[in-house]
Protein backbone atom coordinates (compact mmCIF):
# COMPACT_ATOMS: atom_id res chain seq x y z
CA UNK A 1 0.00 0.00 0.00
CA UNK A 2 1.20 3.30 -0.83
CA UNK A 3 1.74 6.22 1.30
CA UNK A 4 -0.41 8.04 -1.44
CA UNK A 5 -3.25 5.73 -0.81
CA UNK A 6 -2.83 5.64 3.25
CA UNK A 7 -3.07 9.53 2.73
CA UNK A 8 -6.35 9.29 0.88
CA UNK A 9 -7.88 6.89 3.49
CA UNK A 10 -6.67 9.45 6.25
CA UNK A 11 -8.02 11.67 4.23
CA UNK A 12 -11.74 9.86 3.69
CA UNK A 13 -11.70 9.28 7.66
CA UNK A 14 -11.21 13.48 8.23
CA UNK A 15 -14.56 13.35 5.94
CA UNK A 16 -15.79 10.61 8.23
CA UNK A 17 -14.88 12.58 11.53
CA UNK A 18 -16.88 15.71 9.79
CA UNK A 19 -19.93 14.27 9.10
CA UNK A 20 -19.73 12.93 12.65
CA UNK A 21 -19.17 16.58 14.07
CA UNK A 22 -21.34 18.50 11.28
CA UNK A 23 -24.16 16.01 11.71
CA UNK A 24 -24.16 15.54 15.85
CA UNK A 25 -26.63 17.95 15.98
CA UNK A 26 -29.18 15.73 13.94
CA UNK A 27 -28.37 13.39 16.87
CA UNK A 28 -28.20 15.15 20.17
CA UNK A 29 -30.39 18.36 19.11
CA UNK A 30 -33.92 17.35 20.01
CA UNK A 31 -32.66 15.44 23.78
CA UNK A 32 -30.50 18.60 24.31
CA UNK A 33 -33.21 21.40 23.27
CA UNK A 34 -35.71 19.31 25.20
CA UNK A 35 -33.44 19.50 28.04
CA UNK A 36 -33.29 15.34 28.54
CA UNK A 37 -29.42 15.33 28.61
CA UNK A 38 -27.14 17.64 28.69
CA UNK A 39 -24.84 18.52 25.65
CA UNK A 40 -21.53 16.41 27.13
CA UNK A 41 -23.53 13.66 27.71
CA UNK A 42 -26.06 13.35 25.10
CA UNK A 43 -22.97 13.66 22.31
CA UNK A 44 -21.60 10.58 24.24
CA UNK A 45 -25.09 8.68 24.18
CA UNK A 46 -25.72 9.53 20.29
CA UNK A 47 -21.34 8.63 19.86
CA UNK A 48 -21.70 5.35 21.57
CA UNK A 49 -24.83 4.12 19.30
CA UNK A 50 -23.50 5.65 16.37
CA UNK A 51 -20.47 3.40 16.80
CA UNK A 52 -22.22 0.10 17.20
CA UNK A 53 -24.62 0.51 14.34
CA UNK A 54 -22.63 -1.94 12.58
CA UNK A 55 -23.92 -4.84 14.75
CA UNK A 56 -26.94 -4.29 13.88
CA UNK A 57 -27.24 -3.05 9.61
CA UNK A 58 -25.74 -4.74 6.49
CA UNK A 59 -23.85 -2.60 4.32
CA UNK A 60 -26.03 -1.93 1.17
CA UNK A 61 -25.52 2.06 1.39
CA UNK A 62 -21.65 1.15 1.29
CA UNK A 63 -21.85 -0.53 -2.39
CA UNK A 64 -24.04 1.86 -3.20
CA UNK A 65 -21.66 4.47 -2.94
CA UNK A 66 -18.70 2.34 -3.64
CA UNK A 67 -20.13 1.05 -7.20
CA UNK A 68 -23.19 2.20 -7.46
CA UNK A 69 -23.04 6.79 -8.38
CA UNK A 70 -19.80 6.59 -10.82
CA UNK A 71 -18.51 3.82 -12.72
CA UNK A 72 -15.99 1.39 -10.36
CA UNK A 73 -13.44 1.27 -13.58
CA UNK A 74 -12.72 4.89 -13.62
CA UNK A 75 -11.93 5.47 -10.30
CA UNK A 76 -8.35 6.42 -9.46
CA UNK A 77 -6.61 8.54 -6.76
CA UNK A 78 -7.64 11.75 -8.05
CA UNK A 79 -10.62 10.67 -8.60
CA UNK A 80 -11.33 10.04 -4.46
CA UNK A 81 -8.94 12.94 -3.56
CA UNK A 82 -11.09 15.61 -5.50
CA UNK A 83 -14.40 13.94 -4.21
CA UNK A 84 -12.81 14.44 -0.75
CA UNK A 85 -11.28 17.74 -0.73
CA UNK A 86 -14.68 18.70 -2.64
CA UNK A 87 -17.62 17.19 0.35
CA UNK A 88 -15.14 18.25 3.23
CA UNK A 89 -14.89 21.68 2.04
CA UNK A 90 -18.85 22.12 1.49
CA UNK A 91 -19.23 20.54 5.45
CA UNK A 92 -16.82 23.21 6.62
CA UNK A 93 -18.51 25.71 4.91
CA UNK A 94 -22.08 25.29 5.95
CA UNK A 95 -20.28 24.43 9.57
CA UNK A 96 -19.31 27.80 9.86
CA UNK A 97 -22.86 29.48 8.82
CA UNK A 98 -24.33 27.07 11.40
CA UNK A 99 -26.69 25.29 8.24
CA UNK A 100 -27.34 21.32 9.08
CA UNK A 101 -26.44 20.28 5.37
CA UNK A 102 -26.14 16.85 3.78
CA UNK A 103 -22.59 15.47 4.11
CA UNK A 104 -24.20 12.09 1.99
CA UNK A 105 -24.37 14.81 -0.81
CA UNK A 106 -22.26 16.51 -0.32
CA UNK A 107 -19.94 13.52 -1.14
CA UNK A 108 -22.10 12.08 -3.83
CA UNK A 109 -21.65 15.80 -5.24
CA UNK A 110 -17.88 15.61 -4.99
CA UNK A 111 -18.02 11.96 -6.85
CA UNK A 112 -19.73 13.12 -9.41
CA UNK A 113 -17.73 16.81 -10.18
CA UNK A 114 -14.59 14.48 -9.97
CA UNK A 115 -15.77 12.01 -12.91
CA UNK A 116 -17.36 14.41 -14.93
CA UNK A 117 -13.64 16.23 -15.54
CA UNK A 118 -12.29 12.90 -15.93
CA UNK A 119 -14.45 11.37 -17.95
CA UNK A 120 -18.36 13.10 -18.81
CA UNK A 121 -21.58 12.23 -18.36
CA UNK A 122 -20.60 8.35 -19.48
CA UNK A 123 -18.97 7.94 -16.25
CA UNK A 124 -22.33 8.17 -14.51
CA UNK A 125 -24.34 5.46 -13.01
CA UNK A 126 -28.11 7.23 -13.58
CA UNK A 127 -29.72 4.79 -11.89
CA UNK A 128 -27.92 5.43 -8.46
CA UNK A 129 -28.05 9.27 -8.82
CA UNK A 130 -31.72 9.24 -9.85
CA UNK A 131 -32.49 7.39 -7.04
CA UNK A 132 -30.49 9.22 -4.42
CA UNK A 133 -31.91 12.67 -5.79
CA UNK A 134 -34.99 11.85 -5.47
CA UNK A 135 -34.54 11.13 -1.68
CA UNK A 136 -33.09 14.61 -1.33
CA UNK A 137 -37.36 15.56 -1.36
CA UNK A 138 -38.78 12.00 -0.28
CA UNK A 139 -36.42 11.97 2.90
CA UNK A 140 -37.50 15.26 4.55
CA UNK A 141 -41.13 14.85 3.18
CA UNK A 142 -40.79 11.08 5.00
CA UNK A 143 -39.87 12.71 8.10
CA UNK A 144 -42.56 15.18 8.33
CA UNK A 145 -45.33 12.91 7.42
CA UNK A 146 -44.20 10.32 10.02
CA UNK A 147 -43.14 12.62 12.53
CA UNK A 148 -46.73 14.69 12.26
CA UNK A 149 -48.70 10.73 11.93
CA UNK A 150 -46.48 9.49 15.34
CA UNK A 151 -47.59 13.06 16.85
CA UNK A 152 -50.91 13.01 16.65
CA UNK A 153 -50.69 9.63 17.43
CA UNK A 154 -48.88 10.03 20.36
CA UNK A 155 -50.59 13.45 21.48
CA UNK A 156 -54.15 11.66 21.02
CA UNK A 157 -53.01 8.64 23.18
CA UNK A 158 -51.82 11.05 26.10
CA UNK A 159 -54.30 13.36 25.93
CA UNK A 160 -56.59 12.72 29.14
CA UNK A 161 -53.07 12.75 30.96
CA UNK A 162 -51.67 15.43 32.73
CA UNK A 163 -48.92 17.58 30.94
CA UNK A 164 -46.25 16.73 34.13
CA UNK A 165 -46.91 13.01 33.67
CA UNK A 166 -46.63 13.13 30.03
CA UNK A 167 -42.82 15.26 30.31
CA UNK A 168 -41.52 12.78 32.80
CA UNK A 169 -42.54 9.35 30.60
CA UNK A 170 -41.30 11.34 27.35
CA UNK A 171 -37.98 12.24 28.99
CA UNK A 172 -37.45 8.81 29.55
CA UNK A 173 -38.62 8.03 26.44
CA UNK A 174 -36.23 10.10 24.66
CA UNK A 175 -33.32 8.36 25.79
CA UNK A 176 -34.35 5.39 23.55
CA UNK A 177 -35.37 7.39 20.64
CA UNK A 178 -32.26 9.12 20.70
CA UNK A 179 -30.25 5.94 20.98
CA UNK A 180 -32.63 4.29 18.02
CA UNK A 181 -31.44 7.37 15.73
CA UNK A 182 -28.02 7.62 16.24
CA UNK A 183 -27.85 3.99 15.19
CA UNK A 184 -29.93 5.17 12.33
CA UNK A 185 -28.00 7.75 11.43
CA UNK A 186 -24.38 6.20 12.12
CA UNK A 187 -25.47 2.86 10.09
CA UNK A 188 -26.12 5.33 7.06
CA UNK A 189 -23.71 8.02 7.15
CA UNK A 190 -20.23 6.03 8.35
CA UNK A 191 -21.01 3.69 5.05
CA UNK A 192 -20.40 6.30 2.73
CA UNK A 193 -16.91 7.05 4.17
CA UNK A 194 -16.40 3.17 3.56
CA UNK A 195 -18.05 3.12 0.23
CA UNK A 196 -15.14 5.49 -0.63
CA UNK A 197 -12.10 4.08 0.64
CA UNK A 198 -12.97 0.44 -0.30
CA UNK A 199 -13.81 1.34 -3.81
CA UNK A 200 -9.55 3.23 -3.57
CA UNK A 201 -8.78 0.09 -2.41
CA UNK A 202 -10.38 -1.72 -5.47
CA UNK A 203 -9.07 0.80 -8.16
CA UNK A 204 -5.51 -0.15 -6.67
CA UNK A 205 -6.31 -4.14 -6.82
CA UNK A 206 -6.06 -4.39 -2.84
CA UNK A 207 -9.53 -6.16 -2.96
CA UNK A 208 -9.02 -8.87 -5.67
CA UNK A 209 -11.53 -9.11 -8.88
CA UNK A 210 -14.42 -8.79 -6.35
CA UNK A 211 -15.33 -5.34 -4.31
CA UNK A 212 -16.28 -5.82 -1.05
CA UNK A 213 -15.97 -3.96 2.18
CA UNK A 214 -13.13 -5.22 4.50
CA UNK A 215 -14.08 -5.66 8.29
CA UNK A 216 -10.85 -3.17 9.40
CA UNK A 217 -12.80 -0.41 6.97
CA UNK A 218 -16.49 -0.87 8.79
CA UNK A 219 -14.77 -0.36 11.86
CA UNK A 220 -12.41 2.42 11.24
CA UNK A 221 -15.76 3.94 9.89
CA UNK A 222 -18.03 3.68 12.90
CA UNK A 223 -15.57 4.73 15.34
CA UNK A 224 -14.50 8.31 12.99
CA UNK A 225 -18.08 9.24 12.52
CA UNK A 226 -18.91 8.43 16.26
CA UNK A 227 -15.37 10.32 17.69
CA UNK A 228 -17.01 13.50 15.19
CA UNK A 229 -20.47 13.22 16.58
CA UNK A 230 -18.56 13.23 20.58
CA UNK A 231 -16.97 16.25 19.34
CA UNK A 232 -20.19 17.92 18.13
CA UNK A 233 -20.95 20.72 16.04
CA UNK A 234 -22.47 23.05 18.67
CA UNK A 235 -22.69 25.98 15.78
CA UNK A 236 -25.65 23.69 14.38
CA UNK A 237 -27.01 22.34 17.42
CA UNK A 238 -29.03 25.52 17.93
CA UNK A 239 -30.11 25.68 14.43
CA UNK A 240 -31.87 22.24 14.86
CA UNK A 241 -32.91 22.14 18.51
CA UNK A 242 -34.82 25.79 18.84
CA UNK A 243 -34.99 27.94 15.50
CA UNK A 244 -36.58 25.43 13.19
CA UNK A 245 -39.77 24.57 16.26
CA UNK A 246 -39.68 24.40 20.47
CA UNK A 247 -39.31 21.09 21.31
CA UNK A 248 -40.95 19.26 24.51
CA UNK A 249 -39.68 15.59 25.42
CA UNK A 250 -42.45 14.18 23.88
CA UNK A 251 -41.66 16.07 20.65
CA UNK A 252 -38.30 14.94 20.54
CA UNK A 253 -39.67 11.75 21.40
CA UNK A 254 -41.76 12.15 18.17
CA UNK A 255 -39.24 13.68 15.69
CA UNK A 256 -36.31 11.06 16.33
CA UNK A 257 -38.76 7.84 16.18
CA UNK A 258 -39.78 8.91 12.85
CA UNK A 259 -36.57 10.13 11.58
CA UNK A 260 -35.10 7.08 12.71
CA UNK A 261 -37.83 4.76 11.06
CA UNK A 262 -36.99 6.36 7.83
CA UNK A 263 -33.24 5.70 7.83
CA UNK A 264 -33.27 2.15 8.83
CA UNK A 265 -35.59 1.64 6.09
CA UNK A 266 -33.70 3.68 3.67
CA UNK A 267 -30.37 1.90 4.49
CA UNK A 268 -31.97 -1.22 4.38
CA UNK A 269 -32.57 -0.56 1.15
CA UNK A 270 -29.35 0.74 0.11
CA UNK A 271 -29.93 4.45 -0.56
CA UNK A 272 -27.68 6.58 0.86
CA UNK A 273 -30.15 9.59 2.35
CA UNK A 274 -29.34 12.62 3.98
CA UNK A 275 -30.01 12.23 8.26
CA UNK A 276 -30.03 15.36 8.01
CA UNK A 277 -33.05 16.09 5.71
CA UNK A 278 -34.83 13.63 7.53
CA UNK A 279 -34.44 14.66 11.40
CA UNK A 280 -35.23 18.46 9.95
CA UNK A 281 -38.30 16.80 7.88
CA UNK A 282 -39.66 15.17 11.42
CA UNK A 283 -38.90 18.21 13.39
CA UNK A 284 -41.05 20.49 11.06
CA UNK A 285 -43.77 17.38 10.95
CA UNK A 286 -44.15 17.16 15.29
CA UNK A 287 -43.88 21.24 15.19
CA UNK A 288 -46.43 21.94 12.89
CA UNK A 289 -48.85 20.01 14.67
CA UNK A 290 -49.39 22.77 17.64
CA UNK A 291 -50.22 25.44 14.83
CA UNK A 292 -47.94 26.28 11.09
CA UNK A 293 -46.92 29.19 13.00
CA UNK A 294 -44.97 27.45 15.30
CA UNK A 295 -42.12 26.35 12.71
CA UNK A 296 -40.31 29.37 11.94
CA UNK A 297 -40.24 28.76 8.14
CA UNK A 298 -37.78 31.49 7.38
CA UNK A 299 -35.00 29.24 9.07
CA UNK A 300 -36.42 26.52 6.96
CA UNK A 301 -36.51 27.78 3.79
CA UNK A 302 -32.66 29.03 4.14
CA UNK A 303 -31.54 25.30 5.03
CA UNK A 304 -34.08 24.18 2.22
CA UNK A 305 -31.57 26.13 -0.01
CA UNK A 306 -28.38 24.76 1.28
CA UNK A 307 -29.76 21.35 0.49
CA UNK A 308 -30.22 22.59 -3.00
CA UNK A 309 -26.81 24.15 -3.68
CA UNK A 310 -24.77 21.10 -2.14
CA UNK A 311 -24.54 18.52 -4.61
CA UNK A 312 -23.53 21.66 -7.71
CA UNK A 313 -21.45 23.57 -5.05
CA UNK A 314 -19.06 20.39 -3.72
CA UNK A 315 -19.59 18.78 -7.35
CA UNK A 316 -17.45 22.23 -8.38
CA UNK A 317 -14.96 21.90 -5.69
CA UNK A 318 -14.51 18.35 -6.75
CA UNK A 319 -13.83 19.50 -10.29
CA UNK A 320 -11.62 22.09 -9.30
CA UNK A 321 -9.44 19.71 -7.16
CA UNK A 322 -9.52 17.19 -10.01
CA UNK A 323 -7.68 19.41 -12.32
CA UNK A 324 -4.84 20.87 -10.47
CA UNK A 325 -3.98 17.20 -9.13
CA UNK A 326 -4.05 16.21 -12.91
CA UNK A 327 -1.68 19.29 -13.54
CA UNK A 328 0.29 19.46 -10.17
CA UNK A 329 0.55 15.34 -9.52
Amino acid sequence: MTLSILFLILLALVFDFLNGFHDSANSIATIVSTRVLRPKYAVLWAAFFNFIAFLFLGLHVANTIGKGIIDIAIVDQRIILGTLVGACSWNVITWYLGLPTSSSHALIGGLIGAALVKIGPQALVWQGIIKTVAFIVVSPVAGLLLGWFLGNIVYWACRKSSPQKVDHFFRKGQLLSAAFYSIGHGGNDAQKTMGIIASLLFSAGLLGKTFYIPLAVVLLCYAAIALGTMLGGWRIVKTMGQKVAKLKPVDGFCAESSAASALLISTAFGIPVSTTHTITGAIMGVGSLRRLSAVHWGVVGRIVWAWVLTIPASAAMAALTYKLAERFF
